[in-house]
Parts: structure tokens; C-alpha cells; sequence
């Protein structure tokens, strides 16, 4: 099988065929103790918090070039590879890495759907083994797409064809918790809960594709409009935003920083 023919949504049969492949580089964001009683074989390990960027109060954003271009040569990844990302929560931190890759310009990867609950229920290969690869030099020249700011966003509040996706729960949405200085949401933002998407009679797997596209398009949320998911950290938005780009959506982007920013400034309008 080529690399090219990578579905960006893999199934674990599909993934254990290719796992000897030397294009495959499976990365591991479950928590530490799940990794080291039992992993895909040859996966490598990523803790959540080195992919992501702290400002206090503002949470979840991108980090420098110069960071992620040590981590990822510290891991042994090179543009070449694909990468197939997967997690113990239902994709939400192994989205927020693929999103990543995206930002910069690491277009070949793919989320296992279900992570590692469905890789187990199916009783694929695991192993406490851990190999680490050789260093690797990945240049990371900084952020280029799949983003935008908080002043990109205020510039074009009330913009037709622009969603604003809230991917938070419906009591952060509303207001009712509060997670910020202020509560509430972006005005005219959409609220669609990350955890729609999964099937938790699935083993976490993502829901049929014909069914989120119902689901969204019930919302307004459709493949002309220009899509900007955000949560509280871009941590939950990151699975939507791979959520959309598996459906065919094209023009999307991530907020980070998120509520944790919006909510947080003194200059953001809210609702």
C-alpha cells in the first residue's frame, strides 16, 4: 500500500497492515501509565503539554518554531513520514498534534479512529516495549495556515459565510460555567459539542460521516462557508477541526487560545 493512500481517518485493521512500514510513524498521546502498560507496537510517546503553549490566563496556543522543531527531531520525525496519531480519550489530544502538523505544513498524517480503545476491543497487537528512534533535524519555519487570532476573528464577527464553531459543553456555551473572567460565547457563535462526533457505543470511533453532515448541516455548518472552531484551549475544537476536514471541508481553522483568550480579554465582545 502507498503512503499517498493513507486515509486521513484509518481504521486499526487498516493501520496494523502498514505498521511495518517505514513511511508510518505512529505517535501515542495517551497518558503516560497507558503507554507504558501496553502501545501500539513501535509507537512513540507524546505528553499532551509539549505540544501546546501556556501565556496564564491564556491557554492551548501554538508553540515556537524553534520548540516544536526540537521536539519533533527529538522524536525522530521527518517530513517524509505520515503520521498516524492516537489517544485513550476519543482523539481529542492526538487531533490537537495533526492539527499541529497542519499549522506547519506536515500535510501527511492521519487520526486512529477510536484510539486506542478500539485498537484493544479488537484485540490488535500491543506491547510494554519501547524503541526509541534516532534523532531526527525537522526544521519547523513557523506557522503558516489552519489558524487564526483574535483580532482576525473580531474583524469579522457578524461576516456572512464565516461559522464560528463552539465546540464546548452546552453549560459553557450558555454561560451557566464559567471558565474565564467572563462567561458566555463568541457572538453568533454555533454551539456543537466535541463529544457529538463519537460513537460511545463504538469504541470512541467517530460517528458515520453521513450522519455529522446531518447533524451539522442542521446548524448552518456546510462545506462553502468558512469554518473557525474553538473550545476552551483548542483542545476539543482541534478533534472538530479534523472532524470537518474529514468530511470535505476545506476552509477551516482553529482559534487557539480559544475561550481561554476570548474570555479572558478585556476587548472581546460576548454573548
Amino acid at each position: 500500500m502507498s503512503e499517498t493512500s493513507v486515509p486521513l481517518i484509518i481504521e486499526p485493521a487498516d493501520l496494523e497492515k502498514r505498521l511495518a512500514s517505514d513511511t508510518i510513524f505512529v505517535i501515542d498521546l495517551c497518558k503516560p501509565e497507558i503507554y507504558v502498560r501496553a502501545h501500539i507496537p513501535g509507537a512513540v510517546h507524546l505528553d499532551y503539554a509539549q505540544i501546546v503553549a501556556t501565556r496564564p490566563p491564556v491557554m492551548g496556543l501554538i508553540p515556537e518554531a524553534a520548540q516544536l522543531s526540537a521536539l519533533f527531531s527529538g522524536i525522530g520525525l521527518n517530513s517524509g513520514h505520515h503520521v498516524v496519531a492516537y489517544d485513550d480519550e476519543g482523539g481529542g489530544r492526538a487531533a490537537r498534534l495533526l492539527w499541529t502538523l497542519e499549522v506547519i505544513g506536515h500535510q501527511r498524517y492521519s487520526l486512529l479512529n477510536g484510539g486506542i480503545q478500539a485498537w484493544s476491543a479488537e484485540h490488535r497487537p500491543l506491547t510494554q516495549e519501547i524503541r526509541p528512534r534516532a534523532k531526527s533535524d525537522y526544521p519547523v519555519r513557523g506557522a503558516a495556515t489552519a489558524f487564526v487570532t483574535k483580532d482576525y476573528i473580531k474583524d469579522h464577527l457578524g461576516t456572512a459565510g464565516i461559522v464560528l464553531l463552539d465546540a464546548r459543553t452546552p453549560e459553557e456555551y450558555r454561560g451557566e460555567k464559567r471558565l474565564a473572567a467572563r462567561a458566555g460565547h463568541i457572538p453568533g457563535a454555533i454551539n456543537f459539542d466535541w463529544v457529538n462526533a463519537i460513537d460511545q457505543k463504538n469504541s470512541l470511533r467517530l460517528k458515520p460521516a453521513a450522519e455529522l453532515r446531518r447533524m451539522l448541516g442542521a446548524l448552518g455548518v456546510t462545506e462553502d462557508k468558512e469554518v473557525i472552531a474553538y473550545c476552551q484551549t483548542h483542545h476539543r475544537s482541534a478533534h472538530t477541526f479534523i472532524v470537518l476536514k474529514s468530511l470535505g471541508f476545506t476552509r477551516i481553522a482553529g482559534y487557539p487560545g480559544s475561550w481561554s483568550e476570548w474570555g479572558n480579554s478585556p476587548d472581546t465582545p460576548v454573548e
